[in-house]
C-alpha cells in the first residue's frame, strides 16, 4: 500500500518564527505530540513535545536552602528563573525544532515508511513531494490502522 493511502492530510503545521508557547498550546489543543515546521510550503523541521521538554529543561530552577524550617532562596535566583522561563517560552520554533527531519514520499510503500520509522526511531514522517512540499504526515498509528483495514 502506498503512503498516500494511509497518511493524514489535515496536518497542524508551524512556521519557524512561531513562538514556543503558541506551539505548545496548539499541540495540546489538538492532542498530538508533533507537527511539521514549514517555510514557504517546504518542510524545514519537525517540532515534537520532546523538543519542547528539552527547551523547558534548559530553565534554571532557583536554588533554595532550608534552614531551621525556613526556605531561603539565593539572591537573584528568582529573577534568573523568570528570565530563563520567559526566554524558553518566548523563543521560536526554529530554536528548538529538529532540523531537516526524515521524510517519505507519497508513492513509497508503508513497508518502506515503517522501516524508516524503526531505523531512525521516530514516530512520524512528514510526507513530501519531490520539491519537499508538505502533502501530509504518516504516524505509526496510521500504519497500524492501514494494517487492520487490510486484514
Amino acid at each position: 500500500m502506498p503512503v498516500r493511502d494511509a497518511m493524514t492530510t489535515d496536518v497542524l503545521t508551524f512556521a519557524p518564527d512561531d513562538t514556543v508557547e503558541a506551539a505548545m498550546r496548539a499541540l495540546v489543543d489538538r492532542g498530538i505530540d508533533a507537527a511539521p515546521v514549514v517555510d514557504g510550503g517546504r518542510v524545514v523541521g519537525l517540532l515534537s513535545t520532546g523538543d519542547l521538554i528539552v527547551a523547558e529543561g534548559q530553565v534554571h530552577v532557583p536554588t533554595v536552602f532550608s534552614l531551621l524550617g525556613a526556605s531561603i532562596e539565593l539572591p537573584g535566583e528568582r529573577k534568573r528563573f523568570e528570565e530563563d522561563l520567559r526566554r524558553a517560552l518566548g523563543g521560536t520554533v526554529a530554536d528548538v525544532m529538529t532540523h531537516d527531519p526524515h521524510t517519505v514520499g507519497p508513492d513509497e510503500t508503508l513497508e518502506d515508511a515503517a522501516t524508516l520509522l524503526h531505523t531512525h526511531d521516530v514516530s512520524r514522517l512528514p510526507v513530501v513531494d519531490d520539491d519537499g512540499r508538505l502533502l501530509g504526515i504518516l504516524a505509526r498509528g496510521d500504519i497500524i490502522r492501514a494494517m487492520i483495514a487490510q486484514a
